[in-house]
């Protein structure tokens, strides 16, 4: 009896945000294949075997931006988070077995940062321009998740697929899969989704 087989597919924007909760840091490639380990690892892949490794991500952003508050400028292209985050891509995308899915990286100027809002909601004053931050966004990742997705399912590349995400725009991809006969599972690595991202999966790992 030939094993089935699986495929490992992560949202690299959500495995990214989580492992650097966790460590408090931005993650390294080796810390992101740590947790590949774990997932291959888990009882309900017991005798299965590997297909491949997704990565889905968008590359970081370079953009040049200007300040319209104080006419400061910022080179993206020289941030140290461009620098770790290429890096991370780059060892990924030669590590065994992995195969890196990219997006693209659209930048819309800038905008109010998170941790401002509160402070000027607490405490109502002018914006400043440390206030402001470049409103940086991701485009075609969840596409590629679900074109793979319904390719692996169609072609029957493999009989399970294990997707680390927290995101429940891909439930229409999982119910795809699951009507081809496919197996899903899911592993938020402990993040708190939306019922109905484990409802339409077979297995929350």
């Amino acid at each position: 009896m030939i094993n089935p087989r699986y495929a490992i597919l992560l949202d690299g924007g959500f495995v990214t945000k989580k492992l650097q909760e966790r460590h408090k840091h931005f993650p390294t490639a080796d810390e992101v294949l740590l947790e590949c380990e774990r997932i291959k690892a888990h009882a309900a892949l017991a005798n299965c075997e590997l297909l491949r490794i997704y990565f889905y991500d968008a590359p970081p952003a370079n953009d040049k931006l200007i300040n319209p508050l104080d006419n400061s400028k910022m080179n993206l292209g020289v941030t140290h988070i461009h620098s770790h985050y290429t890096s991370m891509l780059d060892s990924l995308e030669l590590k065994p077995d992995f195969a890196l899915r990219l997006g693209e990286t659209v930048t819309h100027g800038w905008g109010i940062g998170k941790r401002a809002q509160k402070n000027i909601l607490r405490n109502p004053r002018q914006l400043t321009a440390k206030d402001l931050v470049p409103n940086i966004s991701q485009k075609g990742v969840d596409l590629r998740i679900g074109l793979d997705i319904a390719r692996l399912a169609l072609r029957n590349l493999a009989q399970i697929i294990v997707i680390a995400t927290g995101d429940s725009d891909l439930v229409p991809a999982f119910k795809f899969a699951r009507r081809e006969g496919m197996r899903v599972y899911l592993d938020h690595m402990n993040h708190g989704v939306r019922r109905d991202l484990k409802a339409h999966v077979d297995i929350v790992l």
